[in-house]
C-alpha cells in the first residue's frame, strides 16, 4: 500500500517538473518517460498482488479535514482497476510521448503537468477507504481531465465542450455527494468499513443505489448523461483521449461496483433489473451512435458508449444473480464484466493511438478525406486491424471471449426463480447480441474508409508512417488482444479474488485450469472456449484460402481506363467508391427519422450550372432535445425567479433564513430517527 502511495506522490512530482520545465526540450522525456515508469511498476504491483491473493492492504495518511484521517485501502478489486489503469497509462505514455514530438507546438505545454496529475488522480480514487476521500480524489482527476480538454483551447469546438463536460462533472460529484450522505447515515461515519458496518436499508439504500448510478453513470457515459462524452473525448489529444475513454470511463464502473457490491449490503434484485435495461439502451443507441459518425474520434468515442452499456449490463446481471443466491452464475457475470473493463481498456486505447496516428498524417478526423491508408502506413493499419477485430468480438481476439462469457451467463437466466426476470434476460440477451452485430458493422465500416479503396484527398495520399515511439505504443496493446483472446484463463484466474470478493464465488471449477489454456465455466455444461485451438483453426483455414486463390485463381491482368462517371481529370475510383455515410445510409434510414432527427441537405445546382452538387446530413442527439434543452430552459426561469431575491428587504432576508433553519432542523430530527 505505501508503494501505491509513493508512486501517486512520484506523478504529483512529475507534475511540478511539467510546471517548470513545459518549455524546456527534454521536461517531455522526464515527464512522460517517468509516467510511463511509475504506471508500469504499479501495473506489476497490481499483477503480484492479485497472484499472491490480494489480501486487504490499508493505510492512514495524516491529511484531510482536522477531525477526519484520510485513509487509503487496497484489495483485490482496487488492484483489477489499478492494473487497468496503470497499464493504459504506460502505453499512453509511450504513445504520447512521440505524439508529442510529431504535434509540437504551443498546445503541448499544458498537457505536461496536467498529464500525471490526471493519472495521480485515477490512482488515488481506486484506493481511497472514506467518503472524503473518494470525492476529493474524484474532483481532482475530473478537473485534471477537464483542464487537458481545454489544452486545444484554440480549435472552435473546444470550449463547448469543455464547458459541457464540467457541467456534467460537477452534476455527477453532487449526485455522489447525496450518495454518501446517504449511506453513512444516521451514525455520520464516512469511512468505507462503517458504511459496510451499518449499511442502510429501504429508502435509503434505495436512493443512495440511484444517485451512485446517476453521479458515477454520467463520467461513465451511460444513456442519456453521455452528451458530454462524444465531445469531450474528441477535443483532447489523442493520448488523452485513449486514457478519458479507455480508462476514466472505467474508474467510473469501479465506483458503482464497489458501492453495488461490497458498501450496500444485501441487493436488491431490481437494482439489477434496472442496471440491465440501462445497460442494454447504452449498448444499443452507443453502437447507433458510432454508425453515423463521419469523425473519427467521435466514432470511437460513441463506440464507448456502448461497450458501458455492455460492462453495465454484465453488472447487473451479476447482481441479479446475486440477489437470486445463484452465486456461481453472478461469478460468471462478474468476470465477464471485469474481463470487458480491462479488454475495452486496451482495445479502446490502441484505437485511440490509431485515430491519433491517423491525424498526425492526413491532418484531420474526418473519414471522408482518408482512404488507402492500408499502402501508406501498413503497420499502423495492421495495429487498428488488430484493434478493431476485438471491438467487433471476433475470435481469437480478446474481444470475443469477454463476451462469449456474458453471453454464457444469459443462457442461465432460466436458473432465476421469478419469470419476469427470466424474460428480462432473454430480451437483454437479443438486445445485448443485435449491439454486438452493429458493432462489427460498424467497425467494417470505419476501417474499410480510412484504410481501404482509394485515397480521397491529397492528404490521405501523401501520408506517411508515424515515428517509433508512437508505433511502439500501438503494439503492446495490439499484442496483449492477441495473447488475452488466445490465453483468456490466466488473466481470469488473476482477477478471481474480486469476483469471489464481490459475489462471494468463483465462476470455474478446477477443470477450467487444467490444461491452462482451456476455458470452460462450471456452469454452462458442454460448453468451452479453447483460443489456442480457434487461433490455429483461423490460421490454417487463412493459409489454405490464400494458397487456393493463388494456385487457381487467374493471373491474367487487364489494365484499361474505367468509365470516369463524368467526372474529368479526376480520379474516378477515389470520387465514385463508397464514403463513410453511404455506407452507414441503411441505419440511418431505418432509425434517422425517428430516433435522431436525421434531415438530409441538398444542394443541387441548376442545368447548365456548373457547381458541384452537394449534400450532407444534420441530426441530433434525442437526449438534448427531450432531457437537456427542456432542462436548460427550466433552470433559466429559475434563474429569474431567484434573481429576484437581490431586492428584498432585511426584514425578508431574516424571514428566509429562519425558514431554512427550520427545514435544516427537520432534516436532521428525521436522519437521526
Amino acid at each position: 500500500m505505501a508503494f501505491v502511495v509513493s508512486a501517486i506522490v512520484g506523478l504529483l512530482l512529475l507534475a511540478a517538473v511539467g510546471v517548470a520545465a513545459s518549455r524546456i526540450p527534454f521536461a517531455r522525456g522526464i515527464v512522460y518517460g517517468g509516467t510511463g515508469a511509475l504506471c508500469t511498476l504499479l501495473a506489476l504491483w497490481s499483477v503480484l498482488s492479485l497472484a499472491g491473493g490480494a489480501g486487504t492492504e490499508a493505510l492512514a495518511l495524516p491529511l484531510g479535514l482536522p477531525w477526519m484521517t484520510a485513509h487509503v485501502r487496497a484489495d483485490a478489486l482496487s488492484a483489477v482497476f489499478l492494473l487497468v489503469v496503470n497499464l493504459t497509462g504506460a502505453t499512453a505514455s509511450l504513445f504520447g510521448w512521440g505524439y508529442e514530438r510529431a504535434h509540437h507546438d504551443a498546445r503541448s505545454g499544458p498537457v505536461l503537468p496536467l498529464y500525471p496529475l490526471f493519472i495521480a488522480g485515477m490512482n488515488a480514487v481506486l484506493i481511497a477507504d472514506d467518503a472524503f476521500g473518494f470525492l476529493v480524489a474524484w474532483e481532482f482527476m475530473s478537473l485534471a481531465s477537464w483542464l487537458l480538454v481545454l489544452s486545444t483551447h484554440r480549435d472552435p469546438d473546444t470550449p463547448r465542450a469543455a464547458r459541457i463536460y464540467l457541467i456534467m462533472a460537477s452534476f455527477g460529484t453532487a449526485c455522489l455527494l447525496l450518495a454518501f450522505g446517504l449511506l453513512a447515515g444516521a451514525h455520520g461515519d464516512y469511512r468505507f468499513d462503517a458504511i459496510r458496518s451499518h449499511a442502510p436499508e429501504g429508502w435509503a439504500a434505495t436512493l443512495g443505489v440511484l444517485l451512485v448510478l446517476v453521479g458515477a453513470g454520467s463520467k461513465a457515459g451511460l444513456v442519456p448523461l453521455h452528451v458530454w462524452l462524444p465531445l469531450a473525448h474528441p477535443a483532447a489529444p489523442s493520448h488523452v483521449s485513449a486514457l478519458m475513454s479507455g480508462v476514466m470511463t472505467k474508474v467510473a464502473v469501479y465506483a458503482i461496483t464497489r458501492v453495488l457490491f461490497d458498501l450496500i449490503g444485501e441487493p436488491l434484485w431490481w437494482w439489477g433489473g434496472v442496471m440491465l435495461v440501462l445497460g442494454a439502451v447504452t449498448a444499443i443507441m452507443g453502437v447507433l451512435y458510432a454508425m453515423l459518425q463521419d469523425d473519427l474520434k467521435r466514432l470511437l468515442a460513441y463506440s464507448t458508449v456502448e461497450n458501458i452499456g455492455v460492462i453495465v449490463a454484465a453488472l447487473g446481471m451479476a447482481l441479479v444473480f446475486k440477489a437470486a443466491h445463484v452465486p456461481v452464475i453472478a461469478a460468471l457475470a462478474m468476470s465477464a464484466a471485469l474481463l470487458h473493463v480491462i479488454n475495452h481498456s486496451l482495445f479502446k486505447s490502441l484505437l485511440f493511438y490509431g485515430s491519433g496516428a491517423v491525424l498526425s498524417a492526413v491532418h484531420s478526423r474526418d473519414l471522408g478525406r482518408m482512404g488507402g491508408l492500408i499502402h501508406r502506413m501498413p503497420v499502423t493499419a495492421v495495429f487498428v486491424l488488430v484493434g478493431a477485430a476485438a471491438i467487433s468480438a471476433l475470435p481469437p481476439l480478446n474481444g470475443f471471449v469477454g463476451e462469449w462469457l456474458l453471453f454464457q451467463a444469459i443462457l442461465n437466466g432460466p436458473a432465476l426463480p421469478q419469470w419476469s426476470l427470466k424474460i428480462l434476460i432473454a430480451v437483454i440477451g437479443a438486445a445485448l447480441a443485435l449491439a454486438a452485430a452493429l458493432a462489427a458493422a460498424c467497425f467494417v465500416r470505419m476501417y474499410g474508409t480510412a484504410f481501404l479503396g482509394r485515397p480521397r484527398g491529397r492528404e490521405a495520399e501523401e501520408a506517411r508512417e508515424v515515428n517509433a515511439a508512437m508505433r511502439l505504443g500501438m503494439a503492446v496493446p495490439a499484442v496483449l488482444c492477441v495473447l488475452l483472446g488466445v490465453l483468456p484463463t490466466p488473466l481470469l484466474r488473476l482477477f478471481e479474488p474480486a469476483t469471489r470478493l464481490m459475489v462471494d464465488a468463483g465462476p470455474f471449477d478446477d477443470r477450467a485450469y487444467q490444461p491452462w489454456f482451456w476455458l470452460a465455466p462450471t456452469s454452462a455444461i458442454g460448453n468451452s472456449y479453447n483460443g489456442l485451438v480457434m487461433a490455429l483453426v483461423i490460421g490454417v483455414l487463412s493459409m489454405v484460402l490464400v494458397v487456393a486463390i493463388h494456385r487457381w485463381a487467374s493471373a491474367k491482368v487487364r489494365r484499361s481506363i474505367p468509365w470516369g462517371c463524368g467526372y474529368d481529370g479526376l480520379d474516378p475510383l477515389a470520387v465514385t467508391q463508397y464514403t463513410a455515410s453511404s455506407f452507414g445510409q441503411p441505419i440511418r434510414r431505418a432509425f434517422g427519422s425517428t430516433v435522431f432527427r436525421a434531415r438530409d441537405h441538398v444542394d443541387m445546382p441548376q442545368p447548365g450550372d456548373t457547381r458541384p452538387a452537394r449534400f450532407h446530413v444534420t441530426w441530433t442527439d434525442p437526449a438534448w432535445h427531450a432531457i437537456f434543452t427542456p432542462l436548460v430552459r427550466l433552470v433559466a426561469r429559475l434563474a429569474d425567479l431567484v434573481n429576484r431575491l437581490q431586492f428584498l428587504t432585511i426584514r425578508r432576508y431574516l424571514m428566509l433564513m429562519f425558514f431554512a433553519l427550520v427545514v435544516l432542523l427537520v432534516m436532521v430530527a428525521v436522519t437521526q430517527r
